[in-house]
């Protein structure tokens, strides 16, 4: 380690810090991860030191014996369910973003949703099954509602189920990616997500998918070729509704004890403007163009500001 993380009661010395950007990872958004990672590396170039680009694929990964930090933009399993945090805990290698129990936490919905319901944080109504449980239950399930494994990111393996007739496919896809099933209520409203840097919420994100719900196919329409959707930020609510949805961001991210920074996801429902949050991601996207940086740019923090931004926070906890 160089003497450039010795001090973090201060700024750190960029000009002299060596930034390990970690990516790809062995989950299912691998090829996300890849593409954040393409752009933190252009984003901290000319800004810090040095900056080492390392493609992750399991726990044998290997990092530059002069790294400083490790920029974690692992996306999902093996990166942001806490595993990574604790290898390079072990290593004794600072990293940004959650620590190892509060990663834990926020990856696992089930566990997420009840300390939620601890801090008051609205969420909506669920059952946690198995897949032969659900199964046997689907002549008496209230449609519409969604299933999901508890555990992935990116909406992999989720399905909003309107009907009897579509339960068996949805579920039999969802077991795909875990042997529990969360069946959630469905809340019918628009989808919003809100950044928290530091312990500040960013401008409010509207998310509306030309077709569908936010799928893996809408967030990702470059790599699924098809699908796409439409961003408000800052989104279009009146001042009250946005202030009770940062609000609730903000609660449902320290409910967690997440440090450093997050992206909250919301339903505002239809019929009331009441607030539900479904999840807190702890690496949510970085490309230029993803949802945390697009909320930090209407907040007046450039991409390359925030990239350091998030080095320096982190470096407080390391």
């Amino acid at each position: 380690m160089s003497d450039a993380t010795e001090s973090t009661s201060s700024p750190p010395n960029f000009s002299q810090l060596h930034v390990a950007v970690l990516a790809g990872g062995p989950g299912s958004e691998r090829e996300v991860s890849l593409n954040s990672a393409k752009g933190v590396v252009g984003a901290l170039e000319g800004k810090v030191g040095k900056v080492t680009l390392v493609d992750v694929k399991d726990a044998n990964f290997s990092l530059p014996e002069d790294a400083d930090i490790a920029f974690n933009v692992i996306h999902g399993t093996y990166g942001e369910d806490g595993d990574l945090q604790a290898e390079l805990e072990r290593r004794g290698i600072p990293y940004t973003g959650a620590r190892e129990a509060s990663s834990r936490l926020a990856f696992d919905k089930i566990a997420s949703k009840e300390a939620f319901r601890r801090a008051e944080v609205q969420t909506p109504g669920e059952w946690v099954m198995s897949r032969d449980e659900a199964l046997a239950a689907g002549s008496t399930m209230n449609f519409p509602c969604v299933v999901k494994p508890p555990r992935e990111g990116s909406s992999v393996g989720v399905h909003i189920v309107r009907e009897a007739g579509e339960w068996e496919a949805a579920v039999e896809d969802a077991a795909k990616f875990s042997a529990d099933l969360l069946v959630e209520e469905f809340i019918s409203g628009k989808e919003l997500t809100v950044g928290v840097l530091g312990d500040e919420a960013l401008p409010v994100i509207h998310i509306q998918p030309r077709s569908g719900f936010y799928d893996i196919k809408n967030k990702y329409p470059w790599m699924t070729g098809e699908g796409g959707t439409d961003y408000f930020c800052p989104a279009d609510l009146r001042p009250e509704i946005t202030q009770a949805v940062q609000e609730m961001a903000l609660r449902a991210h320290r409910s967690l004890g997440v440090e450093v920074y997050s992206r909250v996801d919301l339903l505002l429902r239809e019929s009331d403007q009441e607030p539900f949050v479904l999840e807190v991601n702890t690496i949510p996207g970085m490309t230029e163009s993803s949802l945390l940086p697009k909320a930090a740019a209407a907040a007046g923090v450039d991409y390359a500001t925030l990239c350091l931004k998030i080095i320096t926070v982190s470096l407080n906890f390391s």
